[in-house]
């Protein structure tokens, strides 16, 4: 019996959320006695015997699978290196690929499916795990009754813990399906920090005024290490590019630090960031609907407190 994690990797880097998927996937395995087992689909240049640092004892590695954007021949994939490990149970981050897939991967398995789980499963009387509803305001337990499992980890809901240790890398046989899908073009986003793994996120909203403004929101977030982020009405108004948007209809992100200035804090953007661990707004307007929200917050117009929180942070170091 085994735990199968499904992992993400880009330009020769697991991605964060996976290995957040990673270390959740062994502590399931070590308080079950089965073993963590990742799979790694598609060329990559990373080092996955170092993945064994983080707990795994075993790599497997499908290089030969290039159609990474059919998650219908991507499930089938998985479906084959989890019945070949006899996996219980099946993880995937909560990213835009394990929304995607892992459903189709549940269906074939048949298998109780979870999304978004923010917490280890409760084995005492089964398996039970919880996860957000109701756009974050509540939490829910759910008890999953199958034999097998699939669930995505919501990102920064697990500890990254790194250790020593190297796993074993071996290429399953797979039966590779064909792909109907024909990828003409790709375009990635620029910017140093990607913003669904980014730990600090620094936004802004209307409260700026304009797309000129925008040069204190780029600083803060070039001296803290942040990504940068904006509210819906910012995107609309290509103040600033639309994969930028968090909120409801935008991404979805859990940092560790979101730092929201100028915006009200409308539900819709609430669902987008009220996952963060810590929320700083400011806003000149004390009855702005973030407040309630938010762990710290400044009433004060933002051209007057961001130069000083800049330059405290360059004191700082």
């Amino acid at each position: 019996m085994s735990i199968l994690i499904y992992t993400e990797h880009q330009d020769g880097f697991v991605k964060k959320q996976s290995l957040e998927a990673i270390c959740y996937g062994v502590a399931i395995a070590t308080s079950s006695g089965e073993e963590a087992v990742v799979l790694v689909v598609g060329e990559t240049t990373a080092d996955l015997s170092s993945l064994g640092k983080y707990g795994v004892t075993r790599v497997l590695h499908v290089p030969s699978f290039s159609a990474l954007s059919d998650t219908k021949a991507m499930a089938a994939v998985i479906d084959q290196a989890a019945n070949s490990i006899s996996a219980t149970t099946v993880i995937f981050s909560n990213t835009i690929t394990g929304k995607s897939v892992a459903p189709r991967v549940a269906v074939r398995l048949k298998a109780g499916f979870v999304s978004g789980v923010i917490s280890l499963p409760d084995t005492s009387n089964g398996f039970r795990v919880n996860k957000n509803v109701f756009s974050g305001k509540a939490v829910t337990e759910i008890q999953v009754n199958s034999s097998k499992r699939v669930i995505t980890l919501q990102p920064n809901a697990f500890e990254i813990s790194a250790g020593e240790g190297v796993a074993r890398v071996s290429q399953p046989e797979i039966a590779i399906p064909s792909s109907t899908i024909m990828v003409k073009e790709i375009k990635k986003t620029t910017g140093a920090i990607p913003l669904a793994e980014a730990d600090r996120v620094i936004s802004g909203g209307r409260g700026l005024k304009g797309p000129e403004n925008w040069g204190m929101i780029e600083e803060l977030a070039q001296l803290t290490g942040a990504a940068t982020a904006c509210s819906r009405a910012v995107a609309d108004a290509h103040w600033r590019p639309h994969h930028e948007h968090v909120g409801q209809t935008g991404l979805a992100i859990s940092p560790n630090l979101y730092f929201a200035v100028g915006i009200s804090g409308a539900i819709q953007h609430l669902a987008g960031v009220n996952r963060s661990k810590t929320i700083v707004v400011i806003n000149k307007d004390p009855e702005a609907p973030f407040f309630k929200s938010a762990d710290y917050g400044i009433v004060g117009d933002a051209f007057e407190v961001m130069p000083k929180i800049i330059q405290a942070v360059k004191e700082l170091g």
